[in-house]
C-alpha cells in the first residue's frame, strides 16, 4: 500500500467545563494529557508536521522547544470547529497531502491507529476511526420512546480523522460560508457530498472529559 507523510492538526483547546479545568492539561501518570497524545505523533514516522491548537498561545515557545515537530502554536476559537480552522490556516499546501486532526484529549491513542488512518486516506480522500456501539440504543421524545435504533448500523467516531488537503479545504471553507457547525470535520465533508471511508477504531482510544475518564485511561495503561 502506497504510504506518504501527513501533517497533524492537535486540538486542545477546549476549556474542559464539564472537567472543572482544562482537562488536556490533567496528569494521566504524571504527565499531562496533551503530552501524551504529542509524544504519539512526534514519534510516528509518517508524521511529518504538527500544528497544535491551544485555549491561547501563552505557552507557543515551551511546546516549540520541546517537540521538534512542532511548526504552529496557535490560538484556537470559541467553537471547535474555529479552532479546527485556525490550525488548518497554518498549514501550507505544498506539503499537506494528507492532514490528520486529532483530539488533544485522546492520549492513548496508538502508532497502529495512526498508520492505518494515513494509509486509507491517501486512497479515499476522507476517513475516520469507528467502533461499534454496544448499548442499545433508544430514540427518545420528550419523556417517552419512540423506538429502538438498530445498533448494528450504529458506530462512535474517533479520531484522527484523516482528509487529503483539497477535501478538507473545500469542506471548512464551505461550513464557515455557510455559518455550519459540525460535531467533527467528517460531518463537514459529508455535507458537500464527499464520501467518508472507515477504517477500525480502537476502543482503547478513549476522549477524556470527565475525571472518571482520566481514572479509566490510567487503569488502561496499567494494563
Amino acid at each position: 500500500m502506497k504510504t506518504t507523510s501527513a501533517i497533524a492538526i492537535i486540538v486542545a483547546a477546549g476549556e474542559g467545563r464539564r472537567f472543572g479545568f482544562s482537562k488536556q492539561f490533567a496528569l494521566l501518570k504524571e504527565k499531562p494529557v496533551l503530552d501524551w497524545c504529542l509524544d504519539k505523533f512526534e514519534s510516528h514516522e509518517k508524521i511529518k508536521e504538527i500544528v497544535l491548537v491551544l485555549k491561547d498561545d501563552a505557552q507557543k515557545e515551551v511546546f516549540s522547544n520541546r517537540y521538534r515537530k512542532i511548526v504552529a502554536v496557535v490560538k484556537g476559537g470559541d467553537k471547535r470547529q474555529d479552532s479546527v480552522l485556525a490550525g488548518f490556516s497554518q498549514i501550507d499546501p505544498d506539503k499537506a497531502e494528507v492532514v490528520l486532526i486529532h483530539d488533544g484529549v485522546r492520549p492513548l491513542v496508538e502508532s497502529d491507529l495512526i498508520s492505518r488512518v494515513i494509509n486509507e486516506t491517501i486512497e479515499q480522500g476522507a476517513v475516520v476511526p469507528v467502533i461499534p456501539v454496544e448499548d442499545t440504543i433508544k430514540l427518545i421524545e420528550g419523556n417517552q420512546v419512540n423506538h429502538t435504533l438498530d445498533r448494528a448500523s450504529l458506530f462512535r467516531a474517533q479520531t484522527p480523522q484523516g482528509f487529503s488537503y483539497s477535501v478538507l479545504k473545500e469542506a471548512l471553507d464551505n461550513a464557515r460560508d455557510a455559518g455550519f457547525y459540525g460535531t467533527d470535520e467528517a460531518a463537514l465533508v459529508e455535507r458537500i457530498g464527499k464520501n467518508v471511508s472507515v477504517v477500525q477504531g480502537d476502543p482503547r482510544n478513549i476522549k477524556i472529559t470527565t475525571p472518571l475518564d482520566l481514572r479509566l485511561a490510567e487503569a488502561l495503561l496499567e494494563d
